[in-house]
C-alpha cells in the first residue's frame, strides 16, 4: 500500500492514524538508502525491547542499570568527540 504524503516546511510527514495503530509505536526509524526512503517502526523504548530478547544474558540486571550505563557511554562518547 502506497501513500504520498506532503512535506511541510519544517521538514514533516503525518504517518496515517490507521498505519500507526497497526505498528503499536510512535518511533520510527530512517533508512536514507540514497534513492530511496524507508521508514520503519521501532522501539519506543530500546532498553525495554531488549530485555525480553537478552533475558538470560542480563539476568539480575535491571533496565535502570542499562539506562545508567548507556547514558555513562554516551557521556564518555561525547567526551573524546569534544577533545
Amino acid at each position: 500500500m502506497r501513500h504520498h504524503m506532503k512535506i511541510t516546511t519544517g521538514g514533516q510527514i503525518s504517518i496515517p492514524a490507521p498505519i500507526r495503530r497497526r505498528w503499536g509505536t510512535s518511533t520510527v526509524s530512517l533508512d536514507d538508502q540514497g534513492d530511496r526512503i524507508v521508514i520503519e517502526p521501532a522501539a519506543d523504548d530500546p532498553i525495554a525491547a531488549a530485555e525480553g530478547a537478552l533475558a538470560a544474558e542480563l539476568a539480575g540486571v535491571g533496565p535502570a542499570a542499562l539506562r545508567r550505563r548507556a547514558r555513562k557511554d554516551e557521556r564518555a562518547a561525547e567526551a573524546r568527540r569534544s577533545r
